[in-house]
């Protein structure tokens, strides 16, 4: 065969492949991951696709980082932002498969690897690790948690004697919480407290010296909370040279879940990329629930019109999770939004089956429908692991988990103690970062006391000297403990010094902080053992990251769950069901949804229904809600709650009306249910005769004689 011949063979060959590669895509999903790749390697015009729930919006993003490589994109000039390391390394699997596939690549070969595939605080630590002279930072800082943050900032607000004003100053959560919300929304303390925290606004002045004496205490400690890794981020962008440097290292951005994005966050993208060439955002403003956390809806509805000439904007209507009544549902839930991206999700999933308004009479009678319900659909061969139960509140499944208890019925609730907030595995962090930076007053504070005859006030004595020292380790070695702690002292000054030592490796510096620790461990917690058991899992995390910087920086800004995160979870059941509130289950899908209370007052909450901005927020809340089912959707509507401890009136009933997200052209769209025989069966106080009560105390005593 002639060479040409040969050759062209291969050539074909090689197009199949790529070609093979993205064969699964619709049209739409086509069109958004072949937007500008024509032009290869090159920066192309901005694209925004707008996802709908259920609409392979994953499966897009990771085809479209395969088309770019494929056209000629460096890989290592590619960086994608995501909201969670685990969307990260999940993008990076999916890029991966997809490269060995489209290159004919075997097992042995390994595909490129997206460097700059991350978190935004994670992307943003690494980026202000090489800028940080420029800017004013310490190389060495270190990043500390939201718990550890919040201590920092009490200890400034104690120094300052707001802990004992002559009335009730925030507390150090809350003053936490209004400082991050002031950066991360890029508005003025004043506005925050009038908007989100109105009864701190008295406090205007005295929260401003706190907040200075906290960015203070940071600096003087070398360390950055979470809020620093984009503010920081974000003035490093704002030196115009800095800001090219930074943008020319990247040829193409894509962006996961860009409605979650807060003002800081689009203005960093914004100056990466000022005319938006190589920017790619993918997102669904019909899922934008979390303002809470400053995420800012206007950045994705306006996002097109950032750029001149205008982003270009492709919609992924096609749903692949849901059956089509309950997608015609959820359009028209959503179709009342005052303002949004229009589309309408539509599936090849036929199904008989409309979702349900289930009317019950109270609170009571939800919970027993739901767990009769939730048995029947196990008996069709529907695993309790395949079900879920949505509330706008977590406490909104009170009623239902005391039935599901009595019922036998095992069951998983999110939402609880995070991995890294458990004690042992503080301290173990602790004295890494310590060793990272000496100058971490809050490490060190929490490592010295844990030495026998070292307390409070001789561990401020001996952070004392190491901040007044021009050398950090020079004041610990010279630092004299009292003769009760010499012992304990010699061990944790060894164990420091070779964490500090040149040639230290990593992991092996996690496995010398545990075997150290565990004689500590064993003498301040009766269940050492179980505890020993997280350090080990600790290690095991460990060997996932090249160096005890990117471990510690990592860990802290997207840290594991452990299995204490699911509170209730059995442990001898292979079976359960999922309890959730509706913000914890955005991303997930099960066969069965019930989704409780869903009235005025629960849905929306009548906590949030202050602005017009909040009352479309909540229906946002109930679509992500009602979008999560696949086969079966409940919505759950008691007639009757029973209130305590009102302030009038005594406790008393009060009677709940229909959401008004569902009037009565969406209520069209489901199937109108009451309560099964075996539920129904129970009596309506209302209704019982008006008749003077019993003195049965008297009636039992006469029976007695």
């Amino acid at each position: 065969m002639p060479a040409s011949s040969s050759s062209s063979s291969a050539a074909e060959a090689a197009a199949a492949l790529r070609e093979s590669a993205f064969a699964h895509l619709n049209a739409q999903q086509r069109e958004a991951v072949e937007h500008g790749v024509a032009s290869g390697a090159a920066a192309c015009a901005p694209l925004l696709v707008i996802a709908g729930a259920g609409s392979g919006k994953t499966m897009t993003l990771a085809a479209r980082a395969v088309a770019l490589v494929l056209a000629g994109a460096d890989p290592q000039r590619l960086l994608m932002l995501t909201f969670s390391r685990r969307a990260a390394q999940e993008m990076q699997r999916r890029v991966g498969r997809a490269l060995h596939q489209a290159l004919g690549w075997g097992a042995t070969q390994r595909a490129p690897n997206l460097a700059w595939a991350g978190t935004f605080h994670a992307v943003g630590a690494r980026l202000l690790r090489d800028y940080a002279r420029h800017i004013g930072l310490a190389e060495s800082f270190t990043v500390v948690d939201r718990s550890d943050a919040e201590d920092l900032m009490n200890l400034s607000r104690q120094e300052l004697g707001l802990a004992k004003t002559h009335k009730r100053f925030p507390l150090k959560a809350t003053c936490m919480a209004i400082y991050s919300r002031v950066v991360n929304a890029q508005t003025p303390l004043r506005r925050v407290l009038l908007d989100v925290y109105p009864w701190c606004s008295e406090w205007q002045a005295e929260l401003e010296s706190l907040f200075g004496a906290y960015v203070a205490a940071k600096q003087a400690q070398q360390v950055l909370d979470y809020d620093d890794l984009l503010l920081c981020w974000w003035h490093l962008m704002q030196h115009a040279d800095l800001a090219r440097h930074v943008g020319a290292r990247f040829d193409h951005v894509l962006v996961d879940e860009y409605q979650d994005t807060n003002r800081l966050q689009a203005a960093i993208l914004l100056a990466l990329k000022p005319d938006g060439r190589g920017l790619t955002v993918v997102g669904d403003d019909a899922q934008a629930i979390y303002s809470f956390r400053a995420a800012e809806l206007r950045n994705i509805l306006d996002f097109p019109h950032a750029f001149q000439p205008a982003a270009r904007v492709i919609t992924l209507e096609r749903n692949y999770r849901s059956t089509q009544p309950i997608l015609a549902a959820s359009n028209a839930v959503i179709a009342l939004a005052a303002e949004r991206h229009a589309k309408a999700l539509w599936t090849d999933l036929a199904s008989n089956e409309r979702p349900s308004l289930v009317s019950v009479a109270d609170e009571a009678q939800q919970a027993s429908w739901v767990a009769q319900q939730v048995l029947h659909y196990r008996e069709c061969a529907l695993p309790l692991k395949s079900q879920a139960v949505l509330f706008r509140t977590s406490h909104h499944s009170a009623g239902l988990e005391l039935e599901l208890t009595r019922r036998g019925i095992p069951f998983v609730k999110f939402g609880g103690l995070k991995f890294l907030e458990a004690t042992h595995v503080k301290d173990v962090l602790g004295v890494l970062r310590w060793a990272e930076n000496p100058r971490c007053r809050l490490a060190g504070f929490r490592v010295a006391q844990l030495l026998p005859g070292i307390g409070p006030a001789a561990a401020r004595r001996l952070l004392d000297s190491i901040a007044a020292a021009d050398n950090p380790s020079a004041a610990l070695l010279g630092y004299t403990p009292a003769p009760a702690a010499a012992a304990a002292w010699g061990k944790l000054l060894a164990l420091l010094n070779r964490l500090r030592a040149p040639g230290a490796v990593w992991p092996d510096d996690l496995s010398a902080v545990n075997d150290w620790y565990r004689e500590h461990l064993e003498r301040l917690h009766d269940d050492a053992a179980l505890r020993w058991r997280d350090l080990g899992q600790l290690a095991q995390i460990a060997r996932g990251y090249a160096s005890r910087e990117r471990f510690l920086t990592e860990l802290t800004l997207d840290p594991p769950e452990a299995s204490s995160d699911e509170a209730g979870a059995p442990h001898r059941d292979e079976d359960y069901l999922i309890l959730s509130t509706i913000h914890s289950a955005k991303g997930q899908e099960w066969k069965a949804v019930f989704v409780l209370n869903v009235v005025d007052g629960c849905m929306p909450s009548d906590m949030a229904t202050g602005t017009q901005t909040e009352i479309e927020e909540e229906r946002r809340l109930l679509y992500v809600a009602m979008t999560r089912a696949r086969q079966h959707l409940h919505l759950m509507l008691p007639q009757r709650f029973y209130v305590t401890q009102q302030r009038s009136g005594g406790d008393r009933h009060l009677y709940a009306t229909l959401s008004r997200f569902i009037p009565e052209q969406v209520a069209a769209s489901f199937e109108a249910m009451g309560p099964t025989p075996e539920t129904a069966d129970r009596i309506d106080p209302a209704a019982l005769p008006a008749v003077a009560p019993i003195d049965i105390g008297s009636q039992l005593r006469a029976a007695w004689g």
